[in-house]
């Protein structure tokens, strides 16, 4: 069982007869009233997006959800195939369960696939990656007040925001969960 309170992105359960994953959450504390869990679920099943408030002592049964470890190979318009590392199997995906931070995978790189009873509902990038910056403007000396960032396209095709100090041809590491710069590789 799990409780709305310990609610977080990528938690699933089953809730009303269908298993769901948690997209987005946040805990509201308002300043009358009792406290509330504000969520984006998704409906493991049919991909449904819907919005929903929990009590924080709501209790559900937890789902199991298998992941499994495979190697992304490549992508054909609306398909990514992925290579079971033991069974060298190859299994489409369709691209509309990848999630935002499949922009930072790049070919050969391992993600674990998200299923619940065979259905593939969820792609999981590494946490980290090592990515070379492809193009990004010369950052302006004496510009260094703040922490000033500058947006900077990566291999893969994703746009983040980098120190000033980051060049184009160096390799940074990104974390998957935020979308966020970390430091140089």
């Amino acid at each position: 069982m799990i409780s709305a309170g310990d609610f977080r992105n990528g938690v699933t359960f089953e809730m009303d007869g269908n298993v769901v994953s948690i997209i987005e959450f946040q805990h509201v504390k308002p300043g009358k009233g009792a406290a509330f869990v504000r969520t984006k679920i998704r409906n493991v099943i049919t991909g449904s997006v819907t919005e929903r408030t929990f009590n924080p002592n709501d209790k559900y049964p937890s789902a199991f959800v298998e992941r499994k470890d495979m190697q992304y190979l490549y992508s054909d318009d609306d398909l990514y195939y992925f290579m079971d590392m033991e069974s060298y199997e190859q299994l489409p995906i369709n691209g509309s369960v990848m999630g935002d931070s499949f922009k930072f995978v790049k070919e050969n790189m391992e993600c674990k696939i998200l299923s619940y009873k065979g259905n593939v509902f969820g792609v999981e990038p590494p946490n980290f990656v090592e990515l070379q910056v492809s193009a990004t403007e010369p950052g302006v000396k004496g510009d260094t007040a703040t922490n000033v960032t500058k947006p900077a396209t990566l291999e893969t095709g994703a746009t983040i925001k980098v120190p000033l100090f980051i060049n184009e041809g160096e390799m940074i590491r990104i974390d998957t969960r935020t979308g966020e710069y970390m430091e140089r590789a």
